[in-house]
């Protein structure tokens, strides 16, 4: 499965369209507040162990996005746009979404 940024792929053609597509994760309370406790290894303002957890959920959703675009006999994902969000009434909860139009190629 291609996925792109981008609202085509170079040297191939777009033969038939199918549609949106998009996949969500949401990371519970818990592991945000496991990762703010383990975050002994900030080194120059950054956290490994928060941008596994961030880089865990973007590959999670990516994967939805691309499983749905494959059961509707889409061969790439063009377009495809992610999206972090803080969710809950103590911000406890992370969401990210991937989303794109699933395509055929040539």
């Amino acid at each position: 499965m291609i996925v792109t940024t981008t609202p085509n792929v170079e040297g191939r053609s777009i033969t038939q369209y199918y549609g949106v597509v998009a996949g969500e994760t949401i990371m519970g309370a818990n592991v945000l507040r496991d990762i703010m406790a383990s975050i002994t290894d900030v080194i120059g303002g950054r956290s490994a162990a928060y941008e596994d957890q961030l880089i865990k959920a973007r590959d999670i959703a990516i994967r939805e996005m691309c499983d749905r675009a494959a059961r509707l006999g889409a061969n790439a994902v063009v377009g495809v746009d992610l999206d972090y969000e803080v969710l809950g009434s103590k911000n406890g909860m992370l969401m990210v979404s991937a989303s794109g139009t699933a395509v055929k190629l040539d």
